[in-house]
């Protein structure tokens, strides 16, 4: 298990990597990351988010890993992350011209960075994901929640006006009507409504283990997912989800195809593609 954090006591951003069931000759695991400063209950601080930046650099950097699971920890019961750092934000308020933007943006980092990993990211919120860390979720590319998770907007309670790209990602999975009654009245979702909502892909039930180093059914099952991608060439990975975002923005098929063509052809090409063929041929 990896760490990195501003100093031994302060929030962190723990690395582990997990190899899938089955695995491969390759070496693929999936790097679980968990958010970790306890007496905040994983609230989002410059210092988490620089830990995060610097946690995806390692992770992108390492070819061994070839997805991204991200999570809370539990020491004070689940909490996925809860909201900015309120003591942070009343001092960025007092920081006038461009210190102040560049103050806040130096919180948003960390949701940018994952949101611009290269590998497939899956979000296992147990607890309340509150503002910042609804944004936190939104910006992976898959969401779960466990039966413990709650997303609360909060951002009007506060008199905070939404940050972090909020107002954009959350029209993008549930729509205008849907944000605006997060965002404008507060309604916040358990996980069978966020599943309903589309916010999430689907509520994984079970309870949050109290055993140290026992991983909850969300995590588990993020794990699951994460370990396809895990088993599979890195490279074929990095390349199908490039091809989702550049074909998100196309209104023609054609256009997809020609998107497509290039990195299909280049993987039937690939040492992998053929040995999975002749794995398939000696089952028939």
């Amino acid at each position: 298990m990896v760490g990195v954090a501003s100093d031994t006591e302060g929030p962190t951003v723990h690395v582990e990597h997990v190899a899938p069931e089955g695995g491969r000759d390759d070496g693929g695991v999936t790097a679980l990351l968990t958010l970790r400063d306890p007496k905040r209950r994983n609230a989002m601080s410059r210092a988490l988010s620089d830990a995060l930046v610097a946690v995806l650099e390692q992770v992108q950097a390492d070819e061994r890993v070839h997805a991204v699971v991200v999570t809370g920890a539990a020491d004070r019961g689940p909490a996925f992350c809860a909201g900015g750092d309120l003591d942070e934000l009343a001092a960025v308020g007092r920081t006038t011209g461009a210190d102040g933007e560049e103050a806040i943006r130096a919180v948003y980092a960390g949701f940018l960075a994952l949101a611009a990993c290269p590998l497939p990211t899956i979000a296992a919120v147990d607890g309340p994901a509150v503002g910042a860390g609804i944004n936190m979720a939104l910006a992976t590319d898959i969401r779960l929640a466990g039966d413990t998770a709650r997303f609360e907007p909060g951002f009007l309670r506060l008199g905070i006006h939404p940050g972090g790209g909020m107002t954009w990602m959350t029209q993008r999975l549930v729509g205008q009507q849907t944000t605006i009654a997060m965002l404008l009245t507060g309604e916040a979702m358990d996980a069978e409504a966020a599943e309903r909502a589309g916010l999430v892909l689907r509520r994984v039930p079970g309870e949050v283990p109290t055993e140290p180093g026992t991983r909850s059914p969300v995590v588990a099952e993020a794990l699951r997912m994460a370990g396809v991608s895990a088993r599979a060439p890195r490279d074929l990975v990095v390349t199908t989800k490039a091809s989702v975002r550049t074909t998100a923005g196309l209104t023609d098929h054609a256009e997809a195809v020609s998107v497509e063509v290039g990195p299909q052809l280049e993987s039937l090409r690939s040492a992998a593609f053929r040995d999975a063929l002749e794995r398939m041929r000696r089952r028939s």
